[in-house]
């Protein structure tokens, strides 16, 4: 039994390979309907349950259509529905969970929670998000740059803004994949402690992208943040902003990411967002492809 918790907890081969697999299966499906099969069914017969405490378009959607196009079911479960950790313990929900479903993807708040549903659970369970990390988010986003500009070995990355969970998993794959990867943003937004020798740091953004191959944001605030965060946030960020002015310092085939959903001329203008360096959509469509190599791997499918 194989759990997907976090990048670096997978070991880069693995990682390699789910990546690979992702791509295989992306082009045998090459001009199918959305609802069609896959040639292979290795889920068919299976079950997975979909927990999310946090709302979520891209992680639910492409979960369960991951699933089902590889001839499973899905049971798609709310925090409110199951009350997880509040009337039952999160280590018996796992026990009891394990006894009805082949497979556990959790999209919550701490990573204590996911630790204890991966420690208790006897089928794998996958890291949908945390506040901490958001591996499968990273995976497709290399899948989504080799596609377009080859392998990421040796290439430049950088983030601008603040140092949040998606930055954590690109920290961790810097180390798997072998990139370099270079945070701007304000010193009162830096990534973690425990990340440091992941990334290298420069506070001026227009400097931090000379030479970059891949320039990654994302949303400055988040729904739950009280509108007093909000504006400042947006006070510390607002020089951070990638924009056109930015990109152009990066290499002239340089791409764009943003996990989405993002805030429009926030911390990425439109322009920029709606560019031909912009690789969203890719991006957003790859989550479901990387997720359903995440899934087969963990079951060893």
């Amino acid at each position: 039994m194989k759990h997907f918790l976090d990048i670096n907890q997978t070991a880069p081969a693995d990682l390699r390979d789910i990546i690979d697999g992702a791509a295989a299966m992306k082009a045998d499906r090459a001009g199918r309907p959305r609802g069609a099969p896959d040639d292979e069914q290795p889920l068919k017969d299976h079950m997975v349950a979909l927990i999310f405490e946090k709302p979520s378009t891209r992680t639910r959607v492409s979960f369960d259509v991951g699933v089902r196009q590889m001839g499973g079911q899905t049971m798609v479960l709310s925090g409110a529905d199951m009350q997880l950790g509040h009337g039952e313990t999160i280590a018996d929900t796992a026990r009891v969970l394990s006894r009805y479903v082949d497979l556990i993807m959790i999209r919550t708040f701490e990573e204590a929670t996911l630790l204890e549903m991966a420690e208790y659970a006897t089928v794998p369970v996958i890291n949908g998000l945390t506040n901490r990390t958001h591996p499968c988010q990273i995976m497709a986003d290399i899948m989504t740059f080799e596609e377009h500009n080859g392998p990421i070995k040796g290439k430049k990355v950088v983030w601008s803004g603040d140092g949040n969970n998606v930055f954590a998993s690109f920290a961790h794959a810097a180390k798997s994949f072998d990139f370099d990867l270079v945070f701007t943003g304000p010193p009162t937004l830096d990534p973690e402690a425990a990340l440091s020798g992941l990334y290298t740091t420069e506070r001026d953004p227009d400097k931090a992208v000379i030479g970059a191959d891949l320039v990654v944001t994302d949303t400055w605030v988040s729904m739950h943040d009280p509108q007093s965060a909000r504006e400042r946030r947006h006070n510390q960020l607002r020089a951070y902003q990638v924009n056109d002015a930015l990109m152009a310092k990066a290499k002239p085939d340089a791409l764009f990411m943003h996990c989405l959903p993002a805030h429009r001329d926030d911390e990425v203008t439109s322009s920029v967002m709606d560019g031909p360096r912009s690789v969203i959509f890719d991006e957003a469509e790859n989550r479901l492809h990387a997720q359903k190599s995440i899934m087969r791997w963990c079951l060893g499918k």
